[in-house]
């Protein structure tokens, strides 16, 4: 019995001893997994238990203009922070940092009072307020670089550059189409936690620089784009109109050159401008063409055999019935072949082609043309304008559509569409960017010309082109776009403006437009001028055409393309590169030159790159216009000077010898 007994209790000591074997090993196992091989991963998240991180503003890419001008840049900034726990008393470091800082005590107290021990103060001082706050020796206050954005042309090509915001993503323009493109990586600042996960310390400061994005190359000639910018300013103030708009393109490309927009602003303050100003209308808005139409239906009349250029129409007298409703013209016509129903403008000449041609082959032609569809170009917010399907033509549209009524488009739609005239019948994808490459310079991506579609044949697109160089020629209702030297092929286009109220054609308001392209035989240049709601004369062949003239007259010499036959006059010499002389005639509301603020001491800028000047801007809370590239040779007041209110500030650069 007693060695029963004793058997059973070596049995139960060797059980138990055997769990605890097991144990050990199943224990010894876990912490060889745990200390070996999971150990840089459970190292990583002790870290991030104990370290909270502040990101840092990243850095954006460059914008360049074709000549590589650039249009906006990233320059770094001062941030100042605060660490709470560090500040020995509060409320008297609030009111010293309130008057330097520009913001309320209260402000800066419900700040540095919060529940975090880490606190903005205010993103991207000035040097002058960083080193003010820097001479108060505040223990506890502190400063870490950031980014920010600057546009050192100011108002120049605004609309197309776009702006972007504190984050600083991009919110409209190439800053928005190409933010992922332009927008560099984080860089961050790490702080130690508590046991609660509260911020007690700054550990070593900035851990990781934010780094810049790609750099990107814009079709834009800055160039261009000022000569642009300053005519249609004098089109629309001359007019005394609500906008305007211009467009440049490169017809066998598409390549858009200058894209202007009449009111602009400036994307270093773009916060004290509204929507309307802010808009890109050359993209975002659509509007009846009206006459410029014509040139696309006498264009598929052609193609479609149906027609000859020198074929009469009975024009009526000027006033002609069809469909219960009468078409009128601004003269009494009677007859008029197809050339002059483009030269002279004829609706009722378009009313009666179109019905030749009928509505299915005249929407198939809108539609190869672009319309009623977007043209793809790489800016956001793009209108596909208005063309209602086939089915959904009743009465008389097929004769208003004909003259560019009861359809509407945006601008570089028109612009495109007359492009492919130009380009021998081809329509080409509008595009602003030509190349995106990295810091060192390497192109990451080429953008080359797209063709869309053939729209008609060669010999067409010719003969339209013929056709066109009469409206321009004496007789035409373009003779005002007519360029000294060149051949110029154009049509103009006045619109009646729907009424948002009644829904009906207003009794007054128009949209006045000229299209053309420069030379007739060998294409340069495709310009679009829409003047909206002109006052002094609805005729785009009255306020657009000198626009454009002037448009393309500067521009053509600026180009150096030789004229194609003796000249009535010798031209004036463009300095496109330093328009201060112009700039200083034009009024103020042009918005071209922005004003510096009363009482600034104007330093001396010359011989500083680009970037220092920009650097000596921030400190001293000037805003200049930056005129071309390398060192600054020449500026505007002179060195000592206080600038006045209304005193036109700006630094020309020049590269080094």
């Amino acid at each position: 019995m007693m060695d029963r007994r004793e058997k059973w209790t070596k049995v139960r000591i060797r059980f138990v001893a055997s769990l605890f074997v097991v144990a050990f090993a199943i224990v010894s196992a876990r912490a060889v997994y745990l200390q070996v091989i999971k150990k840089e991963q459970l190292l990583k998240l002790a870290e991030k238990q104990h370290q909270g991180i502040i990101q840092l503003t990243p850095g954006r890419g460059d914008i360049y203009d074709c000549n590589k001008a650039p249009l906006a840049v990233s320059v770094e900034m001062d941030s100042c922070f605060a660490e709470p726990r560090n500040v020995e008393n509060i409320p008297a470091a609030a009111a010293l940092l309130a008057p330097v800082l520009g913001v309320s005590r209260d402000e800066l107290l419900r700040k540095m009072q919060g529940s975090k021990n880490f606190c903005w103060l205010q993103r991207q001082v000035t040097p002058e307020k960083a080193q003010k706050v820097r001479d108060l020796e505040i223990e506890g206050i502190g400063f870490v670089k950031e980014s920010k954005r600057f546009y050192p042309n100011a108002e120049i090509a605004s609309h197309v550059i776009g702006f972007t915001g504190l984050d600083p993503a991009g919110l409209e323009g190439v800053e928005l189409k190409y933010n992922a493109t332009i927008l560099g990586n984080t860089g961050y600042i790490v702080t130690e936690r508590d046991a609660l996960g509260r911020n007690v310390a700054l550990k070593g400061m900035v851990v990781k620089k934010a780094s810049k994005g790609q750099n990107v190359t814009l079709t834009l000639d800055k160039n261009i784009q000022y000569l642009a910018e300053k005519e249609l300013a004098k089109a629309v103030l001359g007019s005394r109109a609500k906008a305007g708009i211009a467009l440049v393109m490169e017809p066998q490309t598409g390549k858009i050159l200058a894209m202007a927009n009449y009111p602009n602003f400036n994307p270093n303050a773009y916060s004290d401008f509204g929507p309307q100003q802010l808009r890109d209308r050359a993209v975002a808005d659509s509007f009846e063409p009206g006459s410029t139409f014509k040139v696309f239906l006498v264009a598929a009349a052609l193609e479609e055999k149906i027609v000859t250029p020198r074929e009469g129409f009975n024009c009526e007298n000027g006033s002609y019935n069809i469909g219960g409703r009468t078409i009128h013209d601004t003269h009494r016509y009677g007859r008029l072949s197809v050339a002059e129903v483009l030269k002279y403008s004829s609706n009722i000449g378009a009313a009666k082609i179109g019905t030749r041609l009928g509505p299915e082959r005249l929407y198939n032609y809108l539609r190869s043309f672009g319309f009623g569809e977007r043209s793809g170009i790489d800016l956001p917010g793009e209108a596909s304008g208005y063309l209602r399907g086939r089915n959904q033509w009743f009465g008389v549209d097929l004769a208003t559509i004909s003259f560019g009524q009861g359809v509407s488009a945006n601008a570089v739609q028109i612009a495109a569409a007359i492009s492919a005239i130009a380009n021998g019948g081809v329509l080409m994808k509008p595009y602003v960017v030509e190349q995106i490459s990295d810091d060192t310079g390497t192109v990451m991506q080429k953008i080359t010309p797209q063709v869309r579609q053939r729209v008609v044949s060669p010999e067409v697109a010719r003969t339209v082109a013929r056709m066109l160089e009469g409206v321009t020629l004496p007789g035409g209702t373009g003779t005002n776009a007519a360029v000294d030297g060149y051949s110029v092929a154009g049509k103009t286009g006045t619109a009646q403006k729907v009424d948002p109220v009644t829904h009906g054609y207003s009794l007054d308001k128009r949209t006045a437009s000229f299209v053309g392209f420069v030379p007739v035989e060998n294409p340069r240049l495709t310009i679009l001028v829409v003047i909206d709601e002109p006052k002094t004369s609805p005729y785009g062949g009255v306020v657009a055409a000198p626009a454009f003239q002037a448009i393309a007259q500067q521009t053509l010499c600026y180009l150096r393309i030789p004229p194609e036959k003796e000249l009535k006059k010798r031209p004036e010499p463009v300095e496109v590169k330093n328009p201060v002389a112009e700039e200083q005639q034009m009024t103020a509301a042009e918005g071209v030159i922005e004003e510096a603020g009363e009482g600034s001491v104007m330093p001396n800028f010359r011989g500083m790159s680009m970037r220092q000047v920009m650097q000596t801007m921030e400190k001293r809370g000037l805003n200049v216009k930056l005129l071309g590239s390398g060192r600054a040779i020449e500026q505007n007041p002179q060195p000592g000077r206080k600038v006045g209110p209304s005193e036109p500030v700006w630094i020309k650069f020049a590269p080094a010898a």
